[in-house]
């Protein structure tokens, strides 16, 4: 009973991903856009960053699902 998670609790977890995966397919289109070699990296750090937090906040939900 304590690991599952309230609706609002739901709720918010489900925006923050929204916004993580706008965010990562930002990343991952500016990155074959952008000419400068650090600015790239920076970016594939993020979409690999993002990738991660996406598959914890996957994880999350599912093992808080009601």
């Amino acid at each position: 009973m304590a690991n599952q998670l309230a609706r609002h609790e739901r709720l918010e977890m489900h925006e923050i991903l929204t916004l993580k995966n706008i965010s990562l397919t930002k990343a991952a289109t500016m990155k074959g856009l952008v000419g400068c070699n650090q600015l790239q990296a920076i970016l594939q750090e993020d979409v690999t960053k993002g990738k991660q937090h996406v598959e914890q906040l996957n994880e999350l939900l599912s093992d808080g699902s009601n």
